[in-house]
């Protein structure tokens, strides 16, 4: 039995029930124009504002947006604060800000969020060549600009989140940075991906293994498993060194999770 995955990837964490609340309907739509619709007519105008990859590639920057934002800010906040965030609060801030965008944005972009599961998703053949280019652009502006603003609002604070391999040992951040990039990719591909997987619990089950991921493998490597993450705070803090640790690993990594998860998933359905 071949494996079936999802026309979108990570639609499968937000199908919504037809149903909607009756007192919702008649307390704050009105029966002759639904706001949505109204909103559509104004910003839809513009025929460049049209464009469905304009939309996905706006989700995309604003939600790495947010995640480098309220991630890398965790980073700063704790060194600001004297530690009252802790390593293991700034973990927790990483795997909850990802579940809620999964969740907010996933029915809009598939919130990728990250050059790498872009890229995995277009060798799995799942998402369109002519995407993946659009996607990276708006995840790496976003990280840019949320670094710039953590920047001008608090300063030079703990090299801004960025991201080096402890004690320099470039070796092994590359071999951990694949591992960790590797299973993530299989928990999407397993979770949210994968028609067969159970549907809406995708986004805790991504978010919590991006926390137990830097909780645990954090104080070595920054535990990044995001090209995005890692450029956007050394772009504006100027800390270059092993940054293309930050792009080969995590790519690696969740191209070997494409491979593997297609291998071992194939025939989940067939019994011996």
């Amino acid at each position: 039995m071949p494996i079936k995955f999802s026309p979108n990837p990570l639609t499968p964490l937000l199908s919504r029930s037809s149903s909607r609340s009756s007192f919702s309907r008649s307390a704050y739509v009105s029966h002759s124009a639904k706001p949505q619709q109204v909103l559509k007519s104004r910003v839809l105008r513009s025929p460049l504002l049209r464009s469905p990859l304009l939309r996905k590639c706006v989700a995309e920057f604003l939600g790495t947006f947010v995640l480098i934002f309220a991630g890398t800010g965790a980073v700063m906040v704790n060194q600001v604060s004297l530690g009252a965030i802790t390593h293991l609060g700034v973990s927790a801030v990483f795997g909850a800000v990802v579940a809620a965008l999964i969740y907010s944005i996933g029915h809009i972009s598939g919130a990728h969020l990250n050059p790498a599961v872009t890229l995995a998703f277009w060798q799995g053949g799942y998402f369109r060549k002519r995407h993946v280019v659009p996607y990276i652009v708006a995840q790496v502006m976003g990280a840019i600009a949320a670094s710039g603003v953590l920047l001008w609002t608090l300063g030079p604070v703990a090299n801004l989140g960025a991201t080096l391999p402890l004690k320099g040992n470039w070796m092994q951040s590359l071999i951990l940075e694949m591992l960790l990039t590797f299973i993530l990719m299989l928990v999407i591909l397993g979770s949210a991906v994968d028609s067969r997987s159970h549907r809406g619990f995708g986004g805790l089950a991504i978010g919590l293994t991006v926390a137990v991921e830097a909780a645990f493998m954090g104080p070595i490597t920054g535990a990044s498993m995001n090209p995005a993450r890692s450029l956007g705070p050394a772009v504006m803090s100027g800390l270059w060194q092993h940054q293309w640790i930050y792009w080969v690993a995590p790519i690696v990594g969740a191209q070997c999770a494409i491979w593997v998860y297609s291998f071992v998933a194939s025939d989940a359905g067939v019994d011996d």
